[in-house]
């Protein structure tokens, strides 16, 4: 860690006196920030019927049908969580992981014939014209990139990065050059809340948001634990590829926090300072693990591009329940849970509706949703709504925020992606 000079102790008393009036908010109301479940109740009539039937009211835009590839079958069995082979609009091709069994298992569960034994053979399958990567995340940006370099389009579960600044521009240039479609699965953007306050800011009904906050926690018997490395011949069910979860940085994996600004407003973050606690965890202890990490708490205060403000943290040390949610306040109105403003013409706040057979899904029904606006991206040639600049703008700011808390809170610039 540098040593501290005047500046930065006086940026982070700062820090700690606007994030202390912001922790005594959480006593007086802490049914704002914990529920007893994961997913939060419908806040609508509209809403409940919504995920009592998705698909109501569903018109298909196109008969034709997008070859994708699926790759990871890992211990969220992602390559299948999302609903592909349930799409009128999807034809799965071919699916890939390097895991035997685990790759004839997703073979199996999505009804596909065809299996390669790495995602660096099934790109070379001229049939594919789309690869959803659900990969180790070390692994998210080279996985992509090599999708792309083969002339296919790519969806990937978050993040986008791993830490790397660097490996940010690589992406965001390799998607730009290819022409191709990019998107990141980031869950937040198509829970209920979060859908219906991005139709509210786009009509207006905030104005610029003078504070956001966003958290992903949960407590420690959810969190990344060590386990054994598996050998490539034999399944086992690690907590994560070669390890990568173990000791993991928290404000690494930042988008389902983070999504709570840049998933509404599609801005950014300017600038951050972050502060981490050292963990009782044993993987984190001094930091001895394989990212040199004490912290498996990192709570940040950013600036975004607007001018306002944001506190976005994840944690996963601490005990109980606080899952995956936000709330904002803007200059004409804030939700929490609910509008409260000066917008009386509300939009459509419930969320598309899905193809017959399509479910929504795990974390807060966002599976199908996100699935779904990505096949309808490439049905209707435009970009989707998480594209490559939006998935490096909530991405890449956590990767500041980490290094800003191994600095104490220094404040630090964030890079900026536009297309």
């Amino acid at each position: 860690m540098k040593t501290e000079n005047p500046g930065m102790q006086k940026s982070r008393r700062k820090f700690i006196s606007m994030a202390g009036a912001g922790f005594a908010s959480f006593a007086i109301a802490p049914h704002i920030i914990m529920t007893p479940q994961e997913k939060p109740s419908p806040q609508t009539t509209e809403e409940s019927e919504w995920e009592k039937d998705p698909s109501k009211g569903w018109v298909p835009v196109s008969n034709r049908k997008i070859r994708v590839g699926l790759v990871g079958y890992g211990a969220s069995k992602f390559a299948a969580a999302f609903g592909f082979q349930n799409h009128p609009n999807v034809e799965v091709v071919a699916v890939s992981d390097l895991f035997p069994d685990r790759c004839a298992e997703l073979a199996k569960v999505t009804k596909c014939k065809k299996t390669y034994p790495s995602l660096e053979e099934l790109v070379k399958d001229n049939k594919i014209e789309a690869v959803f990567v659900a990969t180790d995340a070390p692994g998210h940006v080279r996985h992509c990139i090599e999708v792309l370099k083969h002339g296919k389009h790519v969806a990937c579960a978050v993040p986008a990065v791993f830490g790397s600044l660097e490996d940010a521009d690589l992406l965001f240039e390799a998607v730009k050059k290819s022409g191709l479609k990019y998107m990141m699965f980031e869950t937040s953007c198509f829970r209920a809340d979060n859908y219906a306050m991005r139709q509210i800011y786009n009509a207006g009904g905030f104005g610029k948001l003078v504070y956001s906050e966003g958290e992903y926690f949960h407590g420690p018997s959810l969190s990344p634990a060590p386990a054994p490395t598996p050998a490539k011949t034999k399944t086992t069910v690690p907590s994560s590829y070669n390890g990568w979860r173990d000791g993991v940085i928290p404000q690494w994996y930042p988008t389902h926090s983070n999504a709570y600004y840049v998933g509404v407003t599609n801005g950014s973050f300017t600038e951050v300072s972050c502060l981490g606690m050292e963990s009782l965890r044993e993987i984190n202890k001094g930091g001895k693990n394989q990212y040199n990490n004490p912290f498996a708490t990192e709570i940040a205060l950013l600036r975004t591009s607007e001018g306002g403000m944001a506190r976005m943290g994840v944690s996963w040390d601490t005990p109980g329940f606080g899952g995956e949610m936000g709330r904002i306040r803007g200059q004409k109105g804030s939700y929490y849970g609910k509008y409260q403003g000066l917008e009386k013409d509300l939009p459509g706040l419930v969320r598309p509706p899905l193809p017959p057979g399509v479910p929504a899904g795990g974390h807060g029904g966002s599976h199908g949703p996100l699935m779904n606006e990505f096949v309808l991206s490439l049905l209707q040639d435009r970009n989707p709504l998480v594209d490559i600049a939006m998935s490096l703008n909530m991405t890449v700011a956590g990767v500041v925020a980490h290094q800003s808390a191994m600095n104490d809170g220094e404040w630090m610039k964030i890079p900026q992606y536009r297309l």
